[in-house]
């Protein structure tokens, strides 16, 4: 079950995920070789803080056996998919990163992700990060009230399958308001014994692929945070919050 949000509500969860497309902003210039990943993340930190938000990832448990996450943000690079702890690892040129942010404000958050890449990228490199972010706006144009949840991931399947990328099965999108994930959660491959509910005005989610150039299997770190390519191949994450309405969705996330 899910909580529809009211038109208010939205709102605040659209200053919310603002705060977040301001940051991506903030650190465009400083995406570049030589910089820690770290130095990124206290960037967005100092920012958010600013705004009179919280980082709601610092310190964030999934439950029993995680450790509190240790940073603002979710760095991950190359083969790093997602969950990636800033630290002291310096961009590379040709690198390719994806900047996850989470924020609090007045009780409201916002969840979104932007893949950057450094330099000049290989052509690779360059063709996934852009079908990746292709297909998100291509699940987030299907978020029209009536349609089906399961009309999301059969989007995103059905454009990067053909092309031999691989999709991460394990982890999805999900429901954004009150808690840093909230049902439903949001498949990014299709299953058509997955039907879900049907969207509604006012439900708000997270849609997030995450995508393999190779393999979609993937590894835990022993951090027990970054999730990693078995095969080390390259991979992709973007990532929007959205708004159904009885229109066109809002991307409340909107750089």
């Amino acid at each position: 079950m899910f909580h529809l949000k009211t038109p208010v509500e939205i709102e605040y969860l659209k200053k919310s995920n603002q705060i977040i497309a301001k940051s991506f902003d903030l650190i465009r210039p400083h995406i570049k070789p030589g910089v820690t990943t770290k130095e990124i993340d206290t960037i967005v930190e100092d920012f958010i803080r600013s705004k009179g938000a919280r980082p709601s990832y610092k310190g964030y448990s999934p439950g029993k056996g995680f450790k509190p996450y240790p940073a603002a943000t979710c760095i991950s690079v190359n083969e790093e998919v997602i969950h990636g702890i800033p630290g002291i690892y310096r961009l590379e040129e040709g690198d390719i990163v994806s900047v996850d942010i989470g924020t609090e404000l007045a009780g409201y958050y916002g969840d979104a992700t932007f893949n950057y890449t450094v330099g000049k990228v290989s052509p690779e490199a360059k063709a996934l990060v852009e079908h990746t972010e292709k297909a998100l706006y291509l699940a987030i144009d299907v978020c029209r009230e009536g349609n089906y949840l399961n009309e999301i991931g059969k989007a995103i399947s059905f454009y990067l399958s053909p092309l031999g990328y691989g999709i991460i099965r394990e982890y999805c999108g999900h429901g954004v308001g009150k808690a840093v994930h909230e049902e439903p959660p949001v498949l990014n491959y299709y299953d058509p014994k997955r039907k879900g509910p049907k969207l509604k005005k006012g439900l708000v989610i997270a849609i997030e692929p995450m995508i393999t150039m190779g393999n979609p299997a993937i590894a835990v770190k022993s951090d027990g945070w970054t999730v990693v390519t078995r095969d080390q191949s390259l991979a992709s994450h973007w990532e929007h919050s959205i708004a159904i309405t009885d229109g066109e969705p809002i991307i409340l996330s909107a750089y």
